[in-house]
This record gives C-alpha cells, sequence and structure tokens, in this order.
C-alpha cells in the first residue's frame, strides 16, 4: 500500500509506437524470444507466456488513466527504446 504522497515508479513492456516496428518486435517477441529461453534456460514455455502477457498489458495511456482512476496525480509516461518498456510514474494522492 502506497500513502498519500508517495510515489509510483513503474518500468514495464509496452506499446510499441511505430506501426511497422511493433510489427517486427511482435514476430521477434513470439519467434524468437521463447527459442533464446529454451536454449538458456531449457523453460521455452515460461518465454513464451512472458511475450503472451506483454501484449496483454495496457498501452501506455491506458494504463495512464488507471492510475488517475485509482487516485493518483502527476501522472506521466516516458517511453523507452520506441515503447518497447516504458517508465511511469503518479503521486498518490489519497
Amino acid at each position: 500500500m502506497l500513502r498519500p504522497g508517495g510515489r509510483f515508479l513503474c518500468l514495464e513492456f509496452s506499446r510499441v509506437n511505430n506501426p511497422l516496428f511493433r510489427e517486427i518486435y511482435k514476430q521477434y517477441s513470439f519467434n524468437v524470444i521463447p527459442r533464446i529461453g529454451g536454449a538458456v534456460a531449457d523453460d521455452a514455455a515460461s518465454y513464451q507466456y512472458l511475450v503472451e502477457s506483454i501484449q496483454q498489458f495496457p498501452d501506455q495511456e491506458t494504463f495512464a488513466q488507471k492510475l488517475r482512476d485509482a487516485g493518483f496525480r502527476h501522472v506521466s509516461h516516458t517511453s523507452l527504446t520506441g515503447g518497447i518498456v516504458a517508465i511511469h510514474s503518479g503521486i498518490k494522492i489519497s
């Protein structure tokens, strides 16, 4: 639980901004990442689950709105690496 006045920060996989790069990244995610997980960790299934869960995470603005709805103010997000990841922040008001 975050106290009023506390700052929330989250670095999370997010929605790639550019449609062409988004498709390339999606193909990479579903076709390469599970194979790497299988080769390195002998666990392709966990890495397949990872890329599927990334696809389910809300885009930057939707997640920002969820933070506002939960009582955060001064909500912002910064996309990194074209949106592969984003830093979300907000101040808990109530």
